[in-house]
């Protein structure tokens, strides 16, 4: 059955992890064996695509006695929400990881609200912008 698993066509999921640090959301990738050069990345409007290729061994003159290591197309895609900043997008692989690293859009970002309080003798006033 793993055999059959391995062998099927089409694109592959890679294990990611995705956390949120500070201002911006993290996505580490296993992506291990990896050229980078064949790592692509996209946004197109909210959509995020990863996809990166590892090419088949030569099989030449060889008999596998197991084959666990996935080759092809690996592929993933997110839907990115409307708060997050998709023109400040960066990458970066390093030991088989690739990171990509999504800012948190200005207007998304946690703000301090000044409370008045009646009848207490007014403040100088802070225009406060409204986020549409």
């Amino acid at each position: 059955m793993a055999m059959y698993l391995d062998s099927r066509p089409g694109p592959r999921l890679m294990p990611m992890d995705l956390s949120r640090t500070g201002d911006a959301y993290v996505l580490n990738a296993d992506l291990p064996g990896i050229d980078p050069s064949s790592v692509d990345i996209k946004v197109d409007g909210q959509l995020l695509s990863i996809r990166a290729e590892r090419p088949a061994p030569s099989t030449e003159g060889v008999t596998y006695l197991a084959r666990e290591r996935r080759t092809g197309t690996f592929l993933r895609r997110f839907t990115l929400g409307q708060n997050v900043d998709t023109a400040g997008i960066t990458a970066g692989y390093d030991n088989g990881v690739l990171t990509v690293t999504v800012p948190v859009a200005e207007k998304a970002k946690p703000r301090t609200i000044e409370v008045g309080v009646a009848g207490a003798k007014p403040a100088a006033k802070k225009p406060v912008k409204a986020v549409a």
